[in-house]
């Protein structure tokens, strides 16, 4: 994420030495429960709705706005990023996106262009994409090769701030139970290579492939996450933690919780429905935690299971019920209404509440596969199918009464 914390250590912060490794924190700097959101845009052409590789083009026409440093590169010269500054409630999140999607909607369109916020392009092709021209990228590609080059998806990032870090330790471990919850909610990635794949979300399948992906290990401490990070680095492994891509990770530069397992997402109320949603249960296990409750846990091999259905089937998905236990299966959504009931109270407590009436919606009408899918079908026009995810994107401009 592009600097919506401190990048300093300041306030409660510190450095924190374990097992000879170091591994500075910003926990506690920011209030408790404080936003950031980070999406990652295609940039596609007018007419064809094909990628471009014009990030460029972009980067140049912002430079020197009030926004140049909400915007910035990724990987491929075909994708665009914006990050929010620091926000309070869903809803200024809601003001920061609105006013970034039609910032990067109104320069694309002066210059031929669209934008998009989908897990994957429909039928782009990843052979065809340019890597930007950063030291980090090349590298990561040269290291990669063929698994750098495939990566041709786009994410939302929601990072939640919590003020202590054997706290973000222990909610990151209680988080990992809702992975599949948040893979059917955000799910819109159904087609690969111009083809329908007859998953959900495929950007779950090619995302898989990296090194250091899928749901995090379960630390017993920050010593502990210390130490292992410490081991990569000191090891050359890795360059720094930010090359860890668990599906939610401790951020301690930035002291938050970083929920990453999300496709883009393309209709702005189900962003910040979502986005609603991952406050309120980070504020539901802090309070546990505080409390000196104990946390859910399951299986890793359950969890990826459950993960691996929410990205094949979506809201319907027939996953494990952690709940009861019973060997039979339920449908995801009936999982999710389940943790609604548990954090209404703490969004309400948020201010949030009317924001996270939007997970209903999803599970009423569907995700953005669900509706992607529905207008293939309707005529097997797979570039409808971006067009469409390039007005709803583009719609976000447009302030609800």
């Amino acid at each position: 994420m592009k600097q919506i914390y401190p990048p300093s250590i300041t306030g409660k912060g510190s450095r924190f030495a374990a097992g000879g490794s170091v591994l500075d924190h910003a926990f506690g700097a920011s209030a408790p429960y404080t936003l950031g959101v980070e999406e990652e845009y295609m940039l596609l052409d007018a007419e064809t709705f094909d990628l471009v590789q014009h990030i460029d083009t972009v980067l140049a026409a912002v430079s020197g706005s009030e926004l140049e440093p909400r915007i910035n590169p990724e990987l491929m010269q075909s994708v665009l990023e914006v990050s929010t500054p620091v926000c309070r409630t869903p809803a200024d999140v809601a003001d920061q996106l609105r006013a970034l999607r039609t910032y990067v909607s109104d320069i694309a369109r002066e210059r031929g262009m669209r934008v998009g916020s989908a897990g994957t392009h429909p039928f782009s092709l990843f052979e065809r994409q340019r890597i930007t021209a950063k030291d980090r990228y090349r590298a990561m590609v040269d290291r990669m090769q063929y698994i750098a080059r495939r990566e041709l998806i786009f994410g939302l990032h929601v990072h939640v701030a919590v003020d202590d870090p054997e706290k973000a330790i222990k909610v990151v471990n209680a988080l990992i139970v809702h992975l599949p919850e948040l893979v059917a909610l955000s799910a819109s990635s159904p087609f690969w290579r111009g083809e329908p794949t007859g998953l959900a979300s495929s950007r779950h399948m090619v995302f898989a492939a990296l090194p250091r992906s899928g749901p995090p290990p379960r630390f017993e401490d920050y010593a502990e996450y210390a130490e292992v990070v410490g081991q990569l680095e000191r090891t050359g492994c890795i360059a720094d933690y930010t090359h860890i891509w668990w599906d939610i990770r401790p951020h301690p530069r930035l002291g938050t919780i970083e929920i990453r397992i999300c496709d883009a997402v393309t209709q702005l109320d189900d962003v910040i429905a979502i986005t609603a949603f991952c406050q309120a249960l980070v504020k539901h296990y802090s309070e546990r935690y505080d409390a000196g409750e104990a946390m859910p846990s399951f299986h890793r091999i359950l969890t990826t299971e459950n993960k691996w259905l929410a990205a094949r089937y979506g809201i319907e998905a027939p996953i494990m019920d952690r709940y009861t236990g019973r060997r039979n299966r339920v449908p995801v959504s009936q999982m999710v209404r389940r943790t609604l009931r548990l954090i209404e109270p703490h969004a309400r407590e948020l201010g949030a509440d009317g924001e996270l009436t939007g997970i209903e919606q999803i599970l009423r009408r569907g995700n953005g596969a669900d509706r992607q899918l529905r207008v293939f079908n309707a005529n097997r026009d797979i570039v409808e199918v971006v067009r469409e995810i390039a007005e709803l994107t583009e719609a976000a401009s447009e302030v609800p009464a």
